[in-house]
């Protein structure tokens, strides 16, 4: 289980010390690594573990950061707003991304 910092920067910082050091964005159906520049559709890549992070006087600053593996073995981080901010993305993204 990876620990979860007061902030989402630090957060961050610890999971890229910890390896996880790609760029991930969200697509609708896909997330794609600009750091790699590859996409990977939903069953190529693992959620090892998510971190919510509420905004304390902005609930539009409310997010979730992923630590991500893909099957071809990149670690990489991508963060989504969650609530009004929530990006729009397939009903299987959704259920892979799901926050259990």
């Amino acid at each position: 289980m990876m620990e979860k910092k007061e902030t989402l920067s630090q957060t961050m910082n610890y999971l890229r010390d910890k390896g996880y050091s790609d760029d991930l964005n969200l697509l609708d159906d896909r997330i794609e690594n600009r750091t790699k520049e590859k996409k990977y559709p939903i069953d190529q890549f693992d959620v090892d573990q998510y971190f919510r992070f509420e905004g304390i006087s902005n609930p539009d600053d409310n997010s979730i950061l992923y630590a991500i593996t893909t099957k071809d073995g990149h670690k990489g981080l991508l963060v989504d707003g969650y609530g009004k901010s929530g990006g729009q993305v397939s009903m299987d993204m959704l259920n892979k991304l799901k926050i259990k």
